[in-house]
């Protein structure tokens, strides 16, 4: 369902590019955000682009991970993960990393609030990310819900942090999109999610539906 909305924010969708693919322009002067359409490390960073209304602004350069051209770790990125930016004659990485900087050096509404206590509970959140999808998935795994209840218990607290909003940080910004689709939205649906009680359910569809629905209503506007 994500990917469908990414596609649906594009004009055209570009072709994966493979071993046997030409090189795009590089370090032309045009930011370029090479990504993997099934990557959600990736789609993090693209839907960062979207939110911003970036379409026109930041190319759209995907690659195919399984046949990766060998340009891409000689002349764009040497570690040859996606996603990655090229802008000002730099490559950047790392997908969070790369949210902050097309939030922050690019135009379009802010990502993130200025409160500073939205602020220092937003990076809580985020830094919270790797643990709560260890402590979910090692549950669902190990077919025991000790944790990811415990865990579900937290993204409620967390969620009920602040009352002018139904998001993290009760208005939408990245926090939502990258704690929602932090790995999980991809693959819970090949894990137990419903072998967890009806309470860590419902936590999880509150969690992960208002983002889903403002991303599915979201329609870019393109120039003519």
């Amino acid at each position: 369902m994500l990917l469908l909305w990414l596609q649906k924010c594009e004009k055209t969708l570009p072709p994966a590019l493979d071993s046997s693919s030409d090189p795009p322009a590089i370090f032309d002067g045009t930011p370029t955000l090479y990504i993997s359409y099934s990557c959600p490390y990736a789609q993090r960073a693209w839907i960062t682009r979207n939110c911003k209304g970036l379409q026109e602004t930041i190319k759209l350069v995907p690659i195919d991970l399984k046949n990766r051209p060998a340009w891409y770790k000689e002349k764009v990125h040497p570690e040859n993960k996606v996603p990655s930016l090229e802008h000002n004659n730099e490559v950047k990485g790392e997908s969070l990393d790369l949210i902050w900087y097309i939030d922050s050096n690019f135009e379009g509404p802010s990502l993130y609030p200025d409160d500073p206590a939205k602020r220092d509970f937003g990076e809580e959140l985020l830094d919270y990310t790797g643990s709560f999808y260890k402590a979910v998935t090692t549950s669902f795994k190990e077919s025991r819900m000790d944790e990811a209840v415990s865990a579900f218990d937290h993204i409620e607290t967390a969620l009920s942090k602040f009352d002018d909003g139904p998001f993290f940080l009760g208005k939408f910004s990245f926090v939502s999109f990258h704690q929602a689709f932090a790995d999980c939205w991809n693959s819970f649906g090949d894990l137990k999610l419903l072998d967890c009680n009806d309470t860590t359910v419902a936590i999880y569809f509150r969690w992960t539906l208002p983002t889903f629905l403002l991303l599915n209503d979201f329609r870019p506007s393109f120039p003519k």
